[in-house]
């Protein structure tokens, strides 16, 4: 059987079950709620700016990001505020700083920035690689423990042609998903937002040295330009989620045991790489190099040090490792007793 026959079949199965549907369901209540949030919290903002510097000046943008600016500022001199949370605020300050003398408005909102916003928010809080989860992780295990793979080596075909046609599915499946994100932020957003602002500049390549903000290399782009640029990050970190899942998903044959596990490979790995952050191991973890989008961001990585050549560089040998055990151990494995 050719190898594209093998991988069509398994599109119709995962189309045919309910778990990319719920993915999907899951996208559209969490990015309608996000965006309904959003925007009542926009007219709070707005509420509490106007009462401090009047409802005229809030329409200034300018005048808005000084106030916050100041705000900033006050909040940082606190001394209840610990070191982490002031070098975040500092290098947000320096941010706002460098658009006011720039005259660019980073406050614009629209459906293409909330689109932007919320998948770069979606990688730290841990949904996107959730879904990729609950996409991948049983697409071997599965069908191990149903024995339904047995009917197709039975059949003569290839154990690596199987396995192949499954990794391809996974890595179908997640640019849908990323693609369907795209759509329907766009769409559910742009009701609360609008849809214009797609040219609109965006000021990228902003980097964290020693806690410090170096705007050397920083280029302007049009705001669709850079939607893409996050969204194409998105989908490595995806490729990476789903890679390992894949992987865990050949090694168990319980559906359960390999969600279980993937979940607790993430969760931990996110813990580790926050409460370890002075020890070098946990910077070689791929959870904690899932946060490709804060380097073009400007954001302060949680790890310093940490730049998105080294990232991308564990990342891929994540993936280059995952498949090798995959592939290693399916092809060798006792499946037909």
């Amino acid at each position: 059987m050719k190898l594209y026959n093998l991988v069509r079949n398994e599109v119709y199965k995962m189309i045919g079950k309910k778990r990319l549907y719920i993915t999907l369901g899951i996208l559209v209540i969490i990015i309608t709620a996000f965006a309904y949030g959003q925007y009542h919290s926009l007219d709070r903002t707005k509420e509490n700016l106007s009462k401090r510097i009047g409802v005229e000046a809030t329409s200034d943008w300018r005048n808005v990001l000084q106030q916050q600016l100041i705000d900033i500022k006050r909040r940082m001199d606190s001394p209840y505020l610990d070191d982490e949370r002031r070098a975040t605020m500092r290098v947000r300050a320096e941010q706002m700083q460098f658009y006011l003398d720039k005259d660019i408005n980073p406050l614009g909102i629209s459906a293409i920035v909330f689109s932007t916003k919320f998948i770069e928010q979606s990688i730290p809080m841990l949904l996107l690689p959730l879904l990729m989860i609950i996409l991948s992780a049983d697409i071997v295990s599965g069908e191990l423990s149903g024995g339904t793979v047995k009917l197709l080596l039975v059949r003569g075909v290839s154990r690596w042609k199987v396995l192949l046609s499954k990794y391809i599915t996974i890595l179908l499946l997640e640019a849908v998903v990323l693609f369907f994100a795209l759509v329907l932020s766009i769409g559910i957003s742009g009701l609360f937002f609008g849809y214009g602002g797609w040219a609109t500049p965006v000021i990228t390549g902003f980097k964290v040295v020693a806690g410090k903000l170096v705007t050397s290399d920083v280029v302007n782009v049009p705001q669709w330009q850079y939607l893409m640029m996050v969204y194409g990050l998105a989908y490595i970190v995806s490729v990476v989620v789903g890679s390992v899942s894949f992987m865990i998903s050949t090694l168990v044959r319980s559906t359960a045991a390999s969600i279980g596990v993937v979940l607790a490979t993430l969760m931990g790995g996110a813990l580790l790489s926050t409460f370890l952050e002075d020890w070098k191991l946990p910077r070689y973890f791929f959870t904690a190099n899932l946060r490709l989008t804060d380097y073009i961001s400007g954001s302060l990585h949680p790890i310093e040090g940490m730049n998105m050549t080294f990232s991308l560089t564990v990342l891929i040998a994540w993936i280059v490792l995952s498949i090798a055990v995959s592939f290693g151990y399916f092809t060798r494995r006792d499946i037909l007793v």
